[in-house]
């Protein structure tokens, strides 16, 4: 066989291959826990991976209210939006975002760490993120992958 003959394959929206992963958030730090989630979520892991398409994991990560943040970013670090409406800014502490919503503080951290584009937004859409345990993908039959490895 002619060695110079290999072509390079580029994937596409119709040979990508998505898979269903559950990341469990207990007890994990959350800058490192999402920078793992987000190269999921983009493809990278995988040898077919091509930058201007969708060829990523379905992610989904469950217990997101025990994640962990060091230092003393639950008092000093702010989630800061605004309403549209003059005078409409409003900030969030950590502690309080974590008691209100605690999937937003995840959800946000990884938008952060995707490309500000269309496809960013359509990977986006792969990642499913609750509140304890449970999650209703079940039928997907997710693999269970553990980070530290």
């Amino acid at each position: 066989m002619d060695t110079l003959s290999y072509k390079t394959v580029s994937a596409n929206k119709n040979t990508v291959e998505k898979d269903w992963i559950v990341v469990d958030a207990n007890g994990k730090v959350l800058g490192r826990l999402i920078s793992q989630v987000a190269a999921i979520l983009r493809g990278k892991h995988k040898a077919s991976f091509t930058p201007h398409v969708d060829c990523g994991d379905n992610v989904i990560v469950i217990n997101a209210e025990k994640v962990r943040l060091t230092g003393n970013k639950l008092q000093k670090k702010e989630y800061i939006w605004h309403t549209g409406y003059p005078g409409g800014q409003r900030r969030r502490t950590a502690i309080e975002q974590m008691e209100k919503d605690p999937t937003r503080i995840i959800e946000n951290a990884v938008r952060g760490m995707l490309p500000k584009n269309r496809l960013g937004r359509a990977i986006f859409r792969n990642l499913y993120v609750y509140v304890g345990d449970e999650h209703p993908h079940a039928a997907q039959q997710p693999k269970e992958l553990d980070l530290k490895a």
